[in-house]
């Protein structure tokens, strides 16, 4: 063996330099250590789990559920209250016959069945039967129409309304919707007011201003245009009354539920009444109850 080079003999104790024993089990990791004075980071909350809403549980109720506006009961309670203040009535446009009522309502047009009133009275008696209606140009019937508005589209449209009656019905006015319709300056409006009044049959419901606007209000429709309001009324209004009801609503418009300030106090509707621009009120008013 080469002198200085003398191998490192074991410990007589049996133990080796630099080892150190630890008593109890020796931990595979050891334990994160935090210096002190620091704190230790906060672990992210895990979110619960989104609970499931049980089965065949229903949603929780508000205060405005069950309150159904198209009720039956309460349809029924909204006839009979018109049928109080307003027993008997008819449509307020004078006539003596249905060519008369044909043509003040084609006339009533954006215009008062007051001020038509004053206007047929001279007319008819100017032109008694729809054969002379007939034989005018609707530039002659202009000036005696004049102050009922639109003066030049009406007289086209009675004129051609007399001419059709007289060469197409015999002079009479026709009894039907199809055939009503095809009169010139003749919609669903009109003809619903000559066949309802007149001939007692009810096609349909009369929708004018005041029809669209308060059954907006009694929450009976939320539709603006006339033909729409008039599908959504005619199955909840019973057929028979489908005329009566027109007229009433349109006597309640002008009489008690105007446009402006409607004089809800003195109305026998207001408790079925939520609408939302009444002037009093004893029930909840529903903002979506609008004119």
């Amino acid at each position: 063996m080469p002198r200085g080079n003398v191998p490192r003999q074991p410990s007589r104790s049996g133990r080796q330099e630099g080892v150190r024993h630890q008593k109890g089990p020796i931990s595979k990791k050891a334990p994160n250590r935090v210096p002190s004075g620091h704190a230790l980071p906060k672990r992210a909350e895990t979110p619960p789990a989104k609970a499931r809403a049980p089965k065949n549980i229903s949603p929780r109720k508000t205060a405005t559920d069950g309150y159904d506006p198209l009720a039956p009961e309460r349809v029924r309670q909204i006839i009979a209250g018109l049928d109080r203040l307003y027993p008997g009535v008819t449509c307020a446009l004078t006539h003596r016959s249905a060519w008369e009522l044909l043509v003040a309502t084609i006339l009533s047009a954006q215009c008062t069945d007051v001020r038509v009133n004053m206007v047929t009275p001279v007319l008819f008696e100017k032109y008694p039967t729809v054969q002379d209606f007939a034989t005018l140009e609707p530039e002659q019937l202009e000036p005696d129409i004049r102050s009922t508005g639109f003066f030049r589209n009406k007289s086209k449209s009675v004129v051609g309304a007399a001419r059709k009656v007289v060469a197409d019905f015999g002079g009479n006015v026709p009894q039907t919707m199809e055939e009503l319709l095809t009169l010139p300056g003749v919609a669903r409006k009109t003809a619903n007011v000559v066949l309802g009044t007149w001939f007692k049959k009810n096609e349909g419901v009369v929708v004018d201003t005041h029809v669209t606007r308060i059954s907006r209000r009694l929450e009976l429709t939320k539709q603006e245009d006339a033909r729409k309001i008039e599908e959504d009324l005619m199955p909840i209004i019973p057929r028979e009354r489908w005329t009566d009801f027109s007229h009433e609503v349109i006597w309640h418009g002008r009489k008690l539920c105007v446009a402006r300030s409607p004089k809800c106090a003195d109305c026998g509707l207001e408790k079925l009444c939520h609408a939302a621009d009444k002037t009093w009120s004893t029930v909840e008013i529903h903002p979506g109850a609008k004119p």
